[in-house]
């Protein structure tokens, strides 16, 4: 059986609870649960297994707050002996507009503590990465308020189906592979109802 490494990046706590910077731990949540993995606390993180058409999946979502996520990732990687381009992180990404989902096969921390973590113990950039936009309306100065902020009403919507549609992404990376998902799914626009 393949096995693959799905990491959610977000922060423990309740009061970091749904916001947008969050967003990889309920993608994350939201996968294990659709797949019946139910999740416990163990070294570092919050883990579940799941098994889905032949493969396992490792789901965690770090327990060390997103500034050291690299330590839960190269954990949970090397213990469950997981080939770095059969992992996949789940990340909000301030430079993506809402409207977006950008699957990648590398590429840099673009300024994010927790990638800049695992990117700072793995020694590369060369792992997968699936980033969430989060839009970057916010006034002057107010960046850190934005990203730890809860999602406005009227952007409920589209999150939760581009929530959906990581999961589908998530499936397709383990089924037929990270260039064929990519194509399938990184030009589109995920707004509800106008695909």
């Amino acid at each position: 059986m393949s096995k693959f490494l799905i990491v959610g990046l977000g922060n423990i706590g309740n009061e970091y609870a749904h916001t947008r910077h969050n967003i990889g731990f309920d993608v994350v949540y939201a996968f294990a649960s659709k797949h019946g993995g139910v999740f416990q606390s163990d070294r570092l993180a919050q883990v579940a297994e799941v098994k889905w058409k032949g493969k396992i999946f490792i789901c965690i979502c770090p327990t060390t707050y997103m500034n050291l996520s690299g330590r839960a990732f190269k954990y949970w990687q090397e213990k469950e002996k997981v080939p770095l381009d059969r992992t996949l992180t789940i990340v909000d990404d301030l430079a993506l507009p809402i409207h977006k989902l950008r699957l990648r096969g590398s590429g840099t921390d673009a300024g994010h503590n927790g990638l800049k973590d695992i990117q700072n113990i793995l020694g590369t950039d060369h792992y997968p990465k699936l980033r969430f936009g989060i839009g970057n309306v916010f006034p002057k100065g107010m960046q850190a308020e934005f990203v730890l902020g809860k999602w406005k009403d009227d952007e409920k919507d589209i999150v939760k189906f581009k929530i959906e549609k990581s999961i589908e992404m998530i499936e397709s990376f383990a089924t037929i592979g990270i260039e064929k998902t990519m194509s399938l799914f990184n030009h589109l626009n995920f707004e509800p109802n106008k695909n």
